[in-house]
């Protein structure tokens, strides 16, 4: 009976310490940029390509796919950022700001977007700052749960070159969405 008692125990203490530990996260499995910089990372870029897991946001992508201009700004002094976001829809110019929040990992930033009720993990897979970055979004509506992944590919001008676009495409394959249905932004 005193054994069972001390499992029992044991059982609970070890259920304890992992409710307080949280969920193991599957994101220490994503690859984020080595030695991230911010400061590198800030500036004008173009979003000239996206795929997602969510059919409602490539169905809008697709009915609307404009590069979107994008300029991400550093706010002093907790170092967070803005990214304002700019684009042609139905022949007016619209643009939108959206706060986001550093984590302890370079590289990885925290938004909430509250039209959706929808926590966003966005990660910087790769970048050499001065032409390209992929970026990896994964979201978690409340209170559905519903987890959406999107992947997009930012770029100083309009354009890539055929390498990274390649690179682009094998990150998507990577994370299980389909290069096939990859939307390229058009200049408009």
């Amino acid at each position: 009976m005193q054994g069972a008692v001390s499992l029992g125990s044991l059982l609970v203490l070890g259920l304890v310490w992992m409710l307080q530990a949280g969920p193991v996260l599957q994101d220490d499995l994503i690859p984020i940029q080595e030695n991230f910089d911010l400061g590198q990372f800030m500036g004008k870029w173009n979003e000239v390509a996206v795929v997602s897991s969510c059919p409602y946001y490539m169905d809008d992508k697709r009915e609307n796919p404009v590069i979107v201009a994008l300029d991400l700004q550093q706010v002093a002094p907790d170092g967070n950022f803005t990214m304002t976001s700019a684009r042609l829809r139905n022949g007016t110019c619209k643009h939108r700001s959206t706060n986001y929040y550093l984590t302890d990992t370079p590289g990885r930033f925290f938004n909430h977007v509250a039209r959706f009720g929808a926590d966003v993990d966005s990660f910087v897979v790769h970048s050499n700052y001065n032409e390209y970055a992929m970026m990896l979004l994964l979201s978690t509506e409340q209170p559905s749960g519903t987890k959406t992944s999107k992947i997009k590919l930012y770029s100083r001008t309009k354009s890539v070159s055929a390498a990274v676009l390649e690179d682009f495409k094998t990150l998507v394959r990577d994370h299980g969405l389909s290069d096939d249905v990859i939307i390229m932004n058009q200049n408009m």
